[in-house]
């Protein structure tokens, strides 16, 4: 077990898999219909990142395990198996919160080995889901990020984070602060299908504007793009157009990965709700997590005309050199960013 040694005295035996590891106790609150919150005491905060992911950053910082936006896609699904819990409805409604992650961040940074590098937020659940307007932990960790001087980035589709703008332009004052929203769905009634938990559309456009009115970079994940739902031309040209009209500093785009138990997830949603896609589905990703090469460089082909269109692209300072079955994991407002595959 990942949280082994984190031990308390506490232990009310509610989450299973984790008996003694940190858990102080599990409530529910009518605000949150339908939501278990996990509270627990954590013994450390930043997660060094493998060796070999060929990733832009090597630390993350998650203040949630679990997450309320319920994507159907969501690659981060199969972490909450450690827990001894499912990828699927668990997921969804079982969100572990370490709610001591702030002072144990600021400890952590005030160690003389800390190198001030690069740390990313919301590269497996997103720090600003709706847990966060309970338990308010990102003020905390922007602080310890910001004192420190240490450069992050953020990426959610939280429009909670519109509260933290003042802190966040404090903090970039300070160091490089990048922000990420991810928007892949302009259809509202379709977002609403596969993103149940999460804020419409307009009110990501208009999240959007409030980071680049505060004077912050916005890349925008318009990722993953969902085969045969959200790959049309008439989707994708007026969603780039929003977001370019709504201020974003750049967009990185890729299709949807399948990866673990995500896989299953997505598909019997898939069969249940658009069962006409599934053979096509069985052909494009085969047994794997990823769509086939010639799909990618015919997605390419469809959004580069676009990003041009929209000026979506000239805003980027570098190409990213991320492998493809990396990027998803990207704080993608690190830097802003060029279409990538």
């Amino acid at each position: 077990m990942r949280w082994q040694g984190q031990t308390l005295d506490a232990d009310d035996g509610a989450l299973p898999g984790l008996e003694r590891a940190g858990l102080v106790r599990s409530i529910q609150t009518p605000e949150f219909e339908g939501i278990t919150f996990h509270e627990v005491l954590c013994k450390s905060a930043l997660n060094k990142v493998p060796d070999g992911a060929s990733l832009p950053f090597h630390f993350t910082v998650n203040a949630f395990r679990g997450c309320s936006h319920a994507c159907r896609y969501c690659f981060a699904r199969p972490t909450h198996e450690y827990l001894d819990l499912d990828s699927g409805h668990d997921f969804d409604s079982q969100v572990v919160v370490k709610t001591n992650i702030a002072a144990v961040l600021r400890r952590e940074l005030a160690r003389r080995s800390w190198k001030r590098e690069h740390v990313a937020l919301g590269t497996n659940t997103d720090p600003y889901q709706r847990a966060e307007g309970r338990y308010r932990l990102m003020p905390g960790i922007i602080g310890a990020l910001a004192e420190s001087r240490t450069p992050f980035s953020i990426l959610t589709k939280g429009t909670l984070l519109r509260r933290d703008l003042p802190l966040l332009r404090q903090a970039a004052e300070q160091v490089s602060v990048g922000i990420g929203v991810s928007l892949a769905i302009h259809d509202p009634e379709l977002q609403k299908a596969v993103e149940p938990g999460t804020p419409d559309p307009r009110a990501r456009l208009d999240l959007i504007r409030a980071v680049t009115d505060a004077g912050l970079p916005c890349n925008v994940m318009v990722a993953p793009v969902i085969p045969y739902l959200t790959d049309s031309t008439a989707h994708l040209d007026g969603l780039l157009e929003a977001i370019a009209e709504a201020g974003a500093t750049g967009v990185t785009i890729f299709p949807m990965h399948l990866r673990g138990s995500t896989r299953g997830w997505f598909l019997n949603w898939l069969a249940s709700e658009h069962p006409a896609l599934v053979r096509r589905y069985r052909q494009l990703y085969g047994r794997g997590a990823y769509v086939t090469p010639e799909y990618k460089l015919w997605l390419r082909a469809r959004v580069e005309p676009m990003v041009d269109k929209y000026g979506l692209g000239d805003r980027s300072e570098h190409r990213d050199p991320t492998p493809p079955a990396r990027r998803e994991l990207v704080g993608a407002g690190a830097a802003p960013a060029l279409t990538l595959f």
